[in-house]
């Protein structure tokens, strides 16, 4: 996780997030919203070689809808070859929705663990408690789920270091950082005050929201760490262009990343950097 790494041509995790919880159709008609539209879309995207898809559910209505997590697990899984899938379990409060992420049959390899509360919009503040983290986290390792961990502001990575300390985070961590929106500022010298205090040997990933997706996700290249870009995330191609899909995006990313001479990891490189098994062995849920 340094400028080392970068020189070292370590290889980087791209991730997709395809869809999200908040903005619609509505905001842009292109954002993938049922199942069969979701994997289309996260397919093209592993087949330009991302590893790690980030997943969330809508209704039939657009709406989000964690008790869709798994059609939409189940439709990746047809139309994709090995993509790694990493369920949420964020955006909802009630801990019953948010613990569906990680209980879909089979369980998903990776899923989100918020490490906090976040606000959005005016009246919307997204409430997680420490009880709920623990509970999540500690399903999480029993299940041999790689937690990717969300931090959405700089005191969060405090609850990071306190989950490794008490020995509910397998090595190395995977740590998502977050700029942008109503998060942490998208500077860059905060993305290189928050790589400076992660902890030792961490992976770690940048999400950036709107404008800020392309230079700080690129600059995350630079500081030895991973990528995530996906209409979750941006919306736009560029200024008064939305983006025609999350391939679009995947795609300039991988442009960039061979201009710097960088390769992708593949899924199987992917599950080795973060610690995971190389191959996984399906299993049925157990009766959670």
């Amino acid at each position: 996780m340094t400028y080392d790494d970068y020189h070292q041509q370590k290889k980087v995790i791209l991730t997709v997030a395809t869809t999200g919880a908040i903005h619609g159709k509505d905001a842009n008609p292109n954002l993938p919203e049922q199942p069969e539209e979701i994997a289309r879309q996260v397919a093209a995207c592993e087949e330009l070689g991302a590893s790690i898809a980030h997943v969330h559910g809508r209704n039939e209505h657009g709406e989000n809808d964690a008790s869709k997590l798994q059609e939409v697990n189940d439709a990746i899984r047809a139309h994709c070859d090995d993509i790694i899938i990493q369920n949420t379990t964020g955006g909802q409060a009630p801990y019953e929705n948010r613990v569906a992420g990680i209980r879909t049959d089979p369980h998903p390899e990776m899923a989100s663990l918020d490490m906090g509360p976040f606000k959005r919009d005016k009246h919307i503040i997204t409430n997680h408690t420490r009880n709920n983290i623990e509970r999540l986290a500690v399903e999480m390792q029993a299940k041999g789920i790689k937690p990717e961990m969300e931090v959405f502001n700089s005191g969060q990575l405090a609850e990071v270091q306190r989950l490794i300390d008490e020995g509910m985070i397998e090595e190395p961590p995977y740590i998502n950082l977050i700029f942008g929106g109503s998060f942490t500022p998208a500077r860059p010298r905060n993305l290189l005050n928050m790589v400076d205090n992660l902890p030792d040997g961490a992976e770690f990933n940048v999400l950036a929201v709107g404008p800020h997706q392309l230079p700080l996700t690129t600059m995350a290249v630079f500081l030895g760490g991973h990528i995530r870009v996906g209409m979750e995330d941006n919306l736009y191609y560029r200024r008064g262009e939305k983006a025609q899909s999350n391939q679009q995006l995947v795609a300039r990313t991988v442009e960039i990343l061979d201009r710097l001479d960088r390769e992708l990891a593949t899924p199987d490189e992917a599950r080795e950097m973060l610690g995971m098994p190389k191959k996984r062995v399906e299993q049925p849920a157990d009766g959670d």
